[in-house]
């Protein structure tokens, strides 16, 4: 990889004492405004939700919900994934990602799935890297965001992903 230096990429928990740094984050990366339930929810998964970090600066995060389903399965439901533009393309937003289906696959969860604004290209191709496919498209999900439509993306996982 040339010369250049290179710098690591670390996850990390959230938690009470730096939940302060996911708010920093979506303020930043998101056009609208996360309440206390998505913190607490946030808080609440675990390891499905982290910050990571470049070379010691918080540059993404993950944050999930775990939703039981009504037959009692557990899906993973990923509320934001998001990269600083000017660490986008460093596989960043990839290791955020890799991670919670590694964990999908450990803990046997074999849904998940998201929402994405329907004119976001970027977001819809990155998760269609992963086998993440268009299942249903919601009209007006989004207030005072435009357009305000959305997509969800599910991928279903079987545990012969297991040896990817």
């Amino acid at each position: 990889m040339g010369g250049g230096r290179e710098f690591a990429i670390s996850l990390d928990g959230v938690r009470d004492k730096n939940v302060m740094q996911l708010k920093k984050l979506n303020t930043v990366l998101f056009p609208v405004r996360y309440n206390d339930k998505y913190y607490a929810d946030a808080l609440a998964s675990g390891d499905f939700t982290k910050l990571a970090y470049y070379s010691d600066i918080c540059v993404g995060s993950i944050a999930c919900r775990l939703e039981k389903k009504e037959d009692g399965a557990i899906r993973v439901y990923i509320m934001t994934l998001g990269v600083l533009a000017p660490y986008r393309g460093l596989g960043i937003g990839t290791r955020l990602l890799n991670h919670v289906l590694d964990l999908c696959l450990k803990q046997n969860i074999q849904e998940i799935y998201l929402h994405v604004q329907t004119n976001n290209d970027d977001a819809i191709n990155f998760y269609k890297k992963f086998g993440f496919a268009i299942t249903e498209t919601i009209k007006n999900y989004y207030t005072n965001i435009d357009p305000p439509d959305c997509f969800v993306l599910t991928k279903l996982i079987t545990t012969s992903q297991a040896n990817k």
